[in-house]
């Protein structure tokens, strides 16, 4: 067999392999055994060997050819990853619904459109995000935190539910769930017991160890499948392709099947939420006799322009919410109940409980939220209870069983003083805007030891200034010695400090020095979050701070006239921030997307506060500094108004970081080649736009090329 006559028969098997795996592990109706399969498999990898300038990188040959990898590398989501909020029961969505038609009604451009909803099964597996280019795969990743995850690509090549080629020439980011069948899980058991290995407690852990393998062939033994729910961005470059931007989330699922993907063809078009009640309860009660576990009903609206109006909180999709079956419930005895001070002050009694296993792992404690709720269930030290665990939250105690009482329980009461510093504790109740009533109890004492160690442990911890070295134990012991009483007397602390206390040899206390004087320049997000304002988490700190980067304005509020941009150097001093924010109201914090009412409450407040901008003022003076980019015009930049496309794998440095020194240098990078673009930077195996580049004379580099460059 020559070139020419091999070429074509390996065109010819690839269609017919890939027709009967869209066959048997899309459509669930096989045309062929596993014997032809193997058999054609085996003919094709053949010819590939024969002929590997033949070998395609979407060949159904590839997807069990990975290397074992070392680690796995992070990779920055180019969208954002979003969870969605839970919800138990139905009156808990029907306040979700109430707040998205308030919310509807407000908007000129989506008051008068329909609401309707989509009800999607909620698999109980491994979030995964999957990147195609021009219709072929090449990237997968795991969610992660929603901002970075972990570049999984050859082992999703090993789900034979992912398609390696699309049926449409598209750029294409889709969405989905890995997991695995609870029939394969207890093969695997099986097989882990016979080697002394421990089992896996779940399909869920199973599917997520499984992707983390770090050897492919294992992942592909453990026998992964995927649905597809979901659609982030969608390019379409040719004239040859028939896909458009779905404009609902229905024509999402349509277009989903037709690229081919594993649509769960489980989803119906609710008109109201009793329909959506009914199709809850439907799954409730059929749930376990699938194959793979269901954890409830996801609910998204229908109308991708209603979904875009509403956007996103810091942290979830407005537009949707989980509808979660009940959580795994099991009996334990509350030993006794302690109470807890948080960095915000807020007092929370939890139940220390008789070690028990429930949703695969072994708690001992489950919280009580407050003292309204251990009233509610008339909770007592000794009582018999039933504790419920979603997913990765807190244990909480949902029931008490009060027929296997014996008369020795004793009834708890909340401390009228703080526990830790002995001040007076206050019932703080305050209506929200769905006049639902907060019933926390609060130390009045703002100096409280609790509070502090609590506010000065997330400040140092690895989301803020990350101080290595400062764990929670250190905080504590400098607290106790005088020696740190807030944020900026960590900054003041020197080698001679540390170096007599317990707990401290000479190395470790100058390690710690070290830490400090490098934390001191830090960016944005991560000053913002360190803080520890009230309501303010780690997503709401990124929003802002990518509202502040954009124009240096939110949303053209008008700054002081000592706020000069202009004069932006490598570190931007805590002043201007001193002189801004305290000057921002609360409606201006809310006009931007995410930010809610509760936050922007918080961020006015915390900022209005004379001794914590005191503290600012020391730490500036201490050599703090804020490291945030400004956007800068190209000029003089080496690569200014130079077009980018990248392809095939690099050795010395990742796509992102490719990326990110285009555009530093004033670039801009396409994920399509088209007569527009400057350069395509090939790597190795490129892709289909290396191909691309040739047919439209674009000036191809090697990496090497590219390297040379941008120096």
């Amino acid at each position: 067999m020559d070139k020419n006559q091999a070429k074509i028969r390996i065109e010819k098997l690839s269609k017919e392999i890939n027709k009967a795996r869209y066959e048997y592990h899309v459509l669930d109706k096989p045309d062929v055994t596993d014997e032809i399969y193997d058999s054609l498999t085996e003919e094709l990898r053949k010819l590939e060997e024969k002929f590997p300038e033949l070998r395609s990188p979407d060949s159904p040959t590839q997807r069990i050819g990975g290397k074992p990898l070392e680690k796995f590398q992070k990779v920055k989501h180019k969208i954002r990853q979003w969870s969605f909020d839970d919800v138990f029961d139905f009156s808990e969505l029907q306040k979700w619904e109430e707040k998205i038609i308030r919310m509807k009604n407000k908007e000129a451009g989506i008051k008068n459109l329909a609401l309707e909803y989509v009800c999607e099964i909620k698999i109980d597996g491994l979030k995964i995000i999957l990147n195609y280019e021009n219709g072929n795969f090449v990237q997968g990743a795991t969610r992660g935190d929603g901002i970075i995850g972990e570049d999984v690509t050859e082992n999703i090549k090993t789900i034979y539910s992912v398609p390696l080629k699309l049926d449409s020439p598209v750029d294409l980011i889709a969405v989905g769930e890995c997991w695995l069948s609870k029939s394969e899980l207890e093969r695997i058991n099986k097989a882990r017991k016979k080697q002394n290995e421990p089992l896996f407690a779940n399909s869920r852990n199973a599917a997520a160890g499984s992707i983390r393998q770090l050897d492919p062939k294992i992942a592909a033994s453990r026998k992964l499948d995927s649905f597809v729910y979901d659609i982030e961005e969608i390019k379409v470059e040719s004239q040859k392709s028939k896909a458009k931007s779905p404009e609902t989330q229905i024509e999402e699922l349509e277009l989903l099947k037709k690229l081919g993907f594993n649509v769960n063809s489980e989803h119906k078009l609710c008109k109201n939420i009793q329909e959506i009640e009914d199709f809850y309860n439907s799954w409730k009660n059929k749930k376990d006799k699938e194959d793979y576990g269901i954890d409830g009903v996801v609910i998204k609206i229908n109308s991708k322009k209603i979904q875009d109006a509403l956007g996103y909180t810091g942290k979830s999709p407005r537009w949707g919410v989980a509808y979660k079956f009940p959580a795994e419930k099991v009996t334990t005895v509350i030993e006794d109940i302690k109470v807890q001070v948080g960095r915000t002050g807020a007092l929370t009694p939890v139940a220390h409980l008789r070690p028990v296993k429930v949703a695969g792992s072994t708690v001992s404690r489950a919280t009580l939220h407050n003292e309204d709720e251990i009233k509610r269930l008339d909770t007592k030290i000794g009582d018999t209870v039933v504790i419920r665990k979603a997913g990765d939250v807190i244990p909480e105690v949902v029931e008490v069983l009060k027929n296997l009482r014996t008369g020795k329980e004793k009834k708890f009461k909340m401390p009228e003083i703080c526990p830790i510093c002995g001040s007076r504790v206050a019932r703080e109740e305050i209506k929200n805007k769905n006049q639902e009533v907060s019933a926390a109890t609060y130390c009045v004492n703002k100096k409280c030891f609790a509070q502090e160690r609590e506010k000065i442990i997330h400040f140092v911890s690895k989301k803020g200034f990350n101080i290595d070295g400062m764990g929670d134990k250190i905080v504590e012991k400098l607290m106790s010695e005088g020696l740190v009483s807030n944020f900026s007397d960590i900054f003041e602390l020197e080698y001679g400090d540390l170096e007599p206390l317990e707990r401290f040899a000479e190395k470790s206390a100058e390690n710690l020095i070290n830490s400090i004087k490098e934390s001191k320049k830090i960016a944005l997000p991560k000053f913002l979050f360190a803080l520890g304002i009230r309501h303010l988490g780690e997503e709401g700190a990124i929003l802002i701070a990518k509202a502040i980067k954009k124009e240096f304005s939110i949303f053209n509020f008008q700054f002081s006239k000592n706020f000069q941009p202009a004069s932006l150097s490598s570190g931007f001093p805590i002043s201007n921030f001193i002189k801004i924010f305290p000057e921002i109201k609360k409606e201006d914090w809310e006009k931007i997307k995410g930010v809610g009412d509760k936050m922007a409450e918080s961020v006015n407040a915390w900022f209005s506060d004379q001794e914590n901008i005191e503290i600012l003022k020391k730490m500036e003076k201490l050599g703090v500094e804020i490291i945030i980019e400004k956007e800068q015009k190209n000029q003089n930049k080496k690569l200014s108004d130079l077009t980018f496309v990248l392809t095939g794998e690099m050795k010395n440095f990742t796509r992102d970081e490719a990326k990110d020194m285009i555009r530093k240098e004033g670039g801009d990078v396409s994920s399509s080649v088209s007569r527009k673009t400057n350069y395509v930077v090939a790597g190795e195996n490129p892709g289909s736009k290396f191909q691309k580049a040739k047919e439209l004379n674009v000036k191809i580099i090697s990496e090497e090329e590219f390297r040379k460059l941008i120096k």
